[in-house]
C-alpha cells in the first residue's frame, strides 16, 4: 500500500477521493429521486389540468341545458296567465250566439279587453303614446305625411297601429301618420 499523503497536515489524499466519490455517488442518488418527483408532480398537474378541463365541458354542457330549456318553457308562465283570458272570450262567443242583446255582449267584450290590458301592464308590455306627441323615430313609424298646417308639422297626427314596449325596448313601432 502507498503511504497516504497529507494535504495541509490534516486530510490525506484518499480522504479527498473518498468524499468526491461520496459526492458523486450522492449526486448521481439525488439526480434520479429529483427527476422523479418532477415527473410525478407533472403528472399530477396533467391531471388536475384534465380533471378541470372535464369539470368545465360539463359545466358549459349543463348551463347550455337549461338555457336550451329555459328557452322551451319561457313562455309557459304567460301562456298560463292568458288562459283565463281564452276562456272568457269563448263564453263571449257562446253568449253572442245565444242572446239577441248586442249591448251585453259589447259589455262583456270591453270587460275581456280591459282584463287583457290589465294582463300586459303586469307583464310590463305598455302602448307608446301617439296622440298628438312630436313624432319620435326610436317609438313610431311613418307611414306617410299629411299637411297639416304649421301647428301639426313634426307631430303625429293619426295612428294606424298601436305600438308596444316591454319595458323600455320597443317590441313594436306604432305606425303613425306624420304632419308635414
Amino acid at each position: 500500500m502507498n503511504a497516504p499523503e497529507v494535504l495541509n497536515g490534516d486530510a490525506t489524499l484518499n480522504d479527498v477521493n473518498d468524499a468526491n466519490e461520496a459526492n458523486e455517488a450522492n449526486d448521481a442518488i439525488d439526480e434520479p429521486d429529483e427527476t422523479e418527483a418532477l415527473k410525478a408532480r407533472i403528472a399530477e398537474l396533467e391531471d388536475k389540468n384534465l380533471r378541470m378541463m372535464a369539470e368545465f365541458d360539463n359545466y358549459r354542457r349543463r348551463t347550455n341545458k337549461e338555457k336550451l330549456d329555459l328557452m322551451a318553457t319561457a313562455g309557459e308562465r304567460i301562456f298560463k296567465e292568458m288562459l283565463p283570458l281564452v276562456d272568457d272570450f269563448e263564453r263571449a262567443t257562446d253568449a253572442m250566439e245565444k242572446t239577441d242583446d248586442i249591448e251585453s255582449v259589447r259589455e262583456g267584450i270591453k270587460l275581456i279587453q280591459q282584463k287583457f290590458i290589465s294582463f300586459l301592464d303586469k307583464q310590463d308590455v305598455h302602448a307608446i303614446e301617439t296622440d298628438g306627441v312630436d313624432f319620435n323615430t326610436d317609438e313610431h313609424e311613418a307611414i306617410t305625411t299629411f299637411a297639416a298646417g304649421e301647428d301639426k308639422k313634426g307631430k303625429v297626427i293619426d295612428c294606424t297601429q298601436k305600438g308596444y314596449k316591454l319595458g323600455d325596448k320597443v317590441i313594436r313601432f306604432a305606425k303613425v301618420v306624420v304632419g308635414e
